[in-house]
């Protein structure tokens, strides 16, 4: 497999910091660019900062924000992935915006995190779900270092000691 573009979905949730080191390791293993992305969109509730300046727009005022934590995210990398490394902005729902930046950029490898299900995330399916079914490239989903036993075990195949395979 040959990266040489690595598209990165940052969020701003708390695995995205996973998300950011993963994606660290394989830009050195691999030699490869780094593109962070972040995708802004009118959230359920406007934090008031956005409307209440009629200095900025909420646009304006949601894609600063975004900007600065994308640069956040870009100083906790290395020297050497950083000077590889742009920031890109974009106004679109996540996964679409992840999955035309990364046709727009020849990215090889889009890596995100996971994020568990919510009740309209079992709807309309995960940001994670959607960049996987649509990407033209290979996306690398990053899980969280959490333990949960498997909730398809099969106690009689866990008993008579079978494998699955899986």
């Amino acid at each position: 497999m040959n990266v040489r573009r690595i598209l990165v979905g940052l969020d701003g949730s708390p695995r995205e910091a996973l998300v950011l080191a993963a994606a660290e390791d394989l830009a050195l293993r691999f030699d490869a660019e780094l593109n962070l992305v972040r995708a802004v969109g009118l959230p359920p509730e406007i934090p008031a900062d956005a409307w209440q300046d009629p200095k900025i727009s909420v646009k304006e005022y949601l894609e600063h924000n975004a900007r600065e934590g994308l640069a956040r995210c870009a100083q906790a990398l290395s020297a050497a992935v950083r000077v590889r490394t742009t920031l890109e902005v974009v106004v679109a729902t996540p996964w679409q915006a992840l999955c035309l930046c990364a046709q727009a950029h020849e990215a090889d490898l889009i890596v995100i995190g996971s994020h568990g299900y919510g009740g309209l995330d079992r709807v309309l399916g995960t940001t994670a779900g959607r960049v996987v079914n649509h990407a033209l490239c290979s996306v690398l989903v990053v899980r969280a270092a959490e333990v949960h036993p498997p909730r398809y075990a099969n106690t009689a195949l866990a008993s008579s000691g079978s494998k699955t395979g899986c």
